[in-house]
C-alpha cells in the first residue's frame, strides 16, 4: 500500500516576525529622510540587511543645480555631495529603526578617511554600498564606498548622531504687529 503525503501549509508562528523590505522606491526614501530637492542625494534602495548594511542608487543627470558652477565646462559631481548620499543611505537603514523618527534628524558628526578614485559625471548611476561599523542608541559609525559601473569613485567612513528635531521657528508677521 502506498501512503501519499501532502505537504501541509504551516502558518508562521506567532513568534515569527515577518522578513523585512529589502528595497525602497523614491517615496518611501522621502517618507524616513528629511532631505528634498536639490539635496535629497540617493534615488532607490535595492538592498537592505537591517541594522548591518544598505546599498542605495543615485542617477546623475545633468540638470542638477550643482552642474551649473562645478564646472560649466566640465561638470563633476563634487565630493562632498558624494559623501552625503554615502550619509543619506546610511541614514535611510538606520531611521527605519527609530520609532520616533518624526521628532528625530541624524547629523553629521564625522568624517574619516575620504577618497575620491575618479570623477562622477551626468550619465553615471552612484552605486551607494554602506556597512554598519558602530552602532549605539544615538550615533553610529558607517563605511561607505560608491561605485560607478564596478569601479570604486568615492569611499569614507561617516559618523552620525541622532538628536531631538529643534521645532519650527514661527513665521514673521507683517504690518508692524508685535
Amino acid at each position: 500500500m502506498t501512503e501519499l503525503t501532502e505537504k501541509a501549509a504551516v502558518p508562521p508562528s506567532a513568534t515569527e516576525t515577518p522578513q523585512a523590505k529589502q528595497t525602497m522606491d523614491i517615496l518611501e526614501i522621502m517618507s524616513i529622510l528629511p532631505h528634498r530637492y536639490p539635496f535629497l542625494l540617493i534615488d532607490r534602495v535595492v538592498e537592505i540587511e537591517r541594522k548591518q548594511r544598505i546599498v542605495a542608487i543615485k542617477n546623475v543627470s545633468f540638470n542638477e543645480p550643482q552642474f551649473q558652477g562645478h564646472f560649466p565646462d566640465y561638470p563633476i559631481m563634487p565630493g562632498v555631495l558624494m559623501v552625503e548620499a554615502i550619509a543619506q543611505a546610511g541614514g535611510a537603514l538606520l531611521l527605519t529603526e527609530i520609532p520616533d523618527r518624526d521628532d528625530k534628524l541624524m547629523v553629521f558628526t564625522g568624517i574619516d578617511s575620504a577618497k575620491f578614485r575618479k570623477p562622477v559625471v551626468p550619465g553615471d548611476q552612484l552605486r551607494i554600498e554602506v556597512k554598519v561599523l558602530n552602532w549605539r542608541s544615538t550615533a553610529v559609525r558607517m563605511q561607505g564606498t560608491a561605485t560607478v559601473e564596478g569601479k570604486v569613485v568615492c569611499e569614507a567612513t561617516v559618523m552620525c548622531a541622532l538628536v531631538p528635531r529643534g521645532t519650527k521657528k514661527p513665521e514673521a508677521k507683517s504690518g508692524g504687529e508685535v
